[in-house]
């Protein structure tokens, strides 16, 4: 059970391992584009280039047919990645062996929806993936297996979201083997988590508060990128910022003013030190690098973001 990029890894790994996938359950196909074309999820697309059963439901809690179909099947195992669904007790207990959840943290750090982009945001200097036997909680059930991965001073939210979809689909194939053979220990979770819920991203959750430090927009940068995108409002325009480096600053100017704007990028004022913006890309434009796009667009010191 899953849906976007990073359960496809998980999926991928499974088959190579010669495990029987019976179906596959992912979101319905979801309407694209300016034609509102039915796109598959990537985990259909992945599910019908091996010839494997695809099941769609609409809604997963109180849907009788949908059950009787996982029933039919009998599974041994229900194996869930960003499957993007809550999954209910009578799915829960229906595998002999449970269903299992590829968690993208070092759980009990960062349930819920978003933990790769929260890591990144918040600074944290390591992630991982936790193989986790689901119960009727958010994300609170048993531990099985985990693997961690440090954070490059560079890293984005795509970067991250990478290295834990390999992480996670070669520790979920190592970790059947466990359940299988009956030597796997599932470990307690506590019942509080150290970190604030990794709820969904929205595109609000993008725009820069230039009152914030250097080091918080920065990370707040890498964390957005590649989706939704860090931005900010300059010259009445929507402007994306892609990659920054924070800067030192005596300036008395007000957050979100515009220090310098060079070949070395601009330099903006935060609430405590400055950001330099590398790459940017206005709307409706491509993304550069900032000295290109200063060849085409004038700025000056003391115009503001906001």
């Amino acid at each position: 059970m899953g849906t976007p990029d990073f359960a496809v890894g998980t999926l991928e790994a499974m088959i190579q391992a010669g495990h029987d996938v019976a179906a596959v359950v992912t979101k319905v196909d979801k309407p694209v584009g300016r034609r509102m074309e039915l796109k598959p999820s990537p985990v259909k697309k992945c599910a019908m280039d091996h010839g494997i059963p695809v099941l769609q439901p609409e809604k997963v809690r109180g849907n009788q047919a949908f059950l009787d179909e996982l029933r039919a099947i009998a599974p041994d195992v229900i194996v869930v990645a960003a499957y993007g669904k809550i999954i209910p007790s009578d799915i829960l207990t229906l595998p002999r062996y449970g269903c299992l959840n590829v968690h993208a943290s070092l759980l009990p750090k960062y349930r819920g929806a978003a933990p790769i982009q929260w890591a990144v945001i918040n600074g944290e200097e390591e992630s991982g993936v936790t193989i986790m036997q689901m119960n009727e909680g958010l994300d609170t059930g048993d531990m099985i297996a985990r693997v961690e991965i440090p954070l490059a001073s560079d890293e984005t939210g795509g970067s991250l979201f990478d290295k834990l979809a390999a992480a996670g689909a070669e520790l979920l194939t190592e970790t059947l083997e466990k359940v299988e053979a009956g030597t796997a220990v599932p470990v307690p979770q506590p019942a509080e988590s150290p970190t604030p819920y990794a709820r969904m991203i929205k595109k609000e959750d993008g725009r820069i508060d230039w009152t914030k430090s250097a080091v918080q927009i920065e990370r707040l940068v890498r964390g957005m990128n590649p989706w939704p995108s860090a931005f900010s409002i300059l010259q009445g325009k929507n402007i994306r910022i892609w990659k920054s480096v924070t800067a030192p600053s005596a300036a008395s100017a007000a957050p979100g003013t515009v220090l310098a704007a060079d070949g070395e990028g601009i330099v903006v004022q935060t609430g405590s030190g400055a950001l330099c913006i590398q790459e940017l890309q206005m709307e409706g434009r491509k993304r550069m690098k900032t000295e290109d796009f200063l060849r085409g667009h004038s700025m000056a010191p003391g115009e503001r973001f906001c």
